[in-house]
């Protein structure tokens, strides 16, 4: 008899529901729709953190005292600019590259760069975790630019994570609700608990291997449509509505299976709604007001409206971050990069926590293949 794992080890599929560890990064509370970082629900932290208090937070467990903030605006503003050599070998670049595939590459160089590569030590990874978060936006803009035939627009000392990504790729300083709603986004997009870029960067740094390389590793899981793009989808989804008054029509059709996908709706987790989605709802229709231009948000409240009628189901943080971004002025293309902008933060503090009480993660797979096959030699195979 061939021993089996399936009695005691099978999973359900996508590890659904599966508790694969603990943290104290952040978490969901699914009848509540809430989401807490560090012990603080969302709904506070974006009505009255910046997104570097959030950093701290994130990665020391408590919110900073004005000199703990100083300190770290101060590192950050010092390493916004990306190595040289970085910056350079993204121009031979082929055109037309992915945005996401060059911002890993870009990571993975920078890893080449940093002076604490060799090490592992806490203290070293904080400082690689400074360079990371504070170059990261720094390579979306440049890569935007570059992609377009322009050159890179160097980053700002007196300007936040925010504000500097909105200058970097236009040279124009933002507006104050421009900066404070990309600061928001960014508070948004932090951390997520379990989520997959953030399991895949554990999986990494649980063999003992390099920051760097569990960002890489981040930032690929990120990339995918499952995962990072559906933002893109929501805001081509939109594009193809066109109108609030289509809206309902679309929703139905797409429902019967006569159109495409509605995107941006239900979640593996919350059932009762993303707290993250009411938030970026709001702030999608202020900049729709200040621009002069709600169309975009229209249309998404109208599905949303149709989606709660028809199916019972609430949008996710994708949904509104489509419209909230465009309104931003923000190309489609860049949607998944900037929640890498933002993320990098929570892999990070994911890593800290994983090497702090480390053990390889190593799990089992249930056998579905065959057993008790014998070598046939080849010319004896049909």
């Amino acid at each position: 008899m061939v021993e089996t794992l399936t009695e005691k080890k099978t999973a359900p599929a996508g590890l659904e529901d599966v508790v694969a560890g603990s943290t104290a990064v952040s978490t969901i509370f699914e009848k509540e729709a809430m989401l807490i970082y560090r012990g603080y629900t969302i709904d506070d932290l974006a009505a009255h953190a910046s997104f570097e208090e959030i950093i701290y937070l994130l990665w020391h467990g408590k919110l900073p005292n004005q000199q703990e903030y100083d300190h770290l605006v101060g590192e950050l503003a010092a390493h916004r600019e990306a190595p040289a050599a970085v910056l350079e070998q993204m121009g031979n670049w082929p055109k037309g590259a992915n945005s996401m595939d060059a911002l890993r590459t870009a990571v993975s160089m920078l890893g080449l760069y940093d002076p604490d590569a060799g090490s592992n030590d806490h203290e070293a990874n904080l400082r690689k975790a400074v360079r990371i978060t504070a170059q990261v936006p720094t390579l979306v803009a440049a890569y935007d630019r570059i992609a377009k035939g322009k050159q890179p627009i160097a980053p700002r000392k007196d300007l936040n994570a925010a504000a500097n990504f909105l200058y970097m790729l236009d040279g124009e300083a933002p507006n104050q609700l421009r900066a404070k709603v990309m600061d928001t986004a960014f508070v948004l997009h932090a951390d997520h608990e379990l989520n997959a870029s953030a399991f895949a960067c554990r999986v990494t740094v649980s063999t003992l291997s390099d920051l760097h390389s569990a960002i890489v590793t981040a930032i690929g899981t990120l990339k995918g449509p499952l995962h990072g793009g559906a933002n893109q989808e929501v805001m081509k989804m939109l594009e193809s509505i066109g109108d609030p008054d289509k809206a309902d029509e679309w929703v139905s059709n797409a429902l019967a299976g006569k159109g495409a996908r509605v995107m941006g709706f239900g979640h593996r987790v919350y059932k009762h709604g993303d707290p993250r989605a009411f938030i970026l709802k709001k702030m999608s229709k202020q900049l729709g007001q200040q621009i002069g231009d709600t169309r975009w948000y229209d249309i998404s409240e109208r599905v949303e409206e149709a989606m709660a009628q028809k199916k019972g189901i609430y949008p996710n943080v994708d949904f509104y971050s489509a419209s909230t971004y465009h309104n931003l002025g923000l190309e489609t293309g860049l949607f998944i990069p900037i929640f890498a902008c933002s993320r990098v933060v929570g892999w990070v503090a994911h890593a800290l926590e994983q090497y702090a009480d480390n053990r390889i993660i190593r799990p089992r797979a249930e056998w579905i293949g065959e057993t008790g096959l014998h070598y046939v030699p080849i010319g004896e195979r049909e």
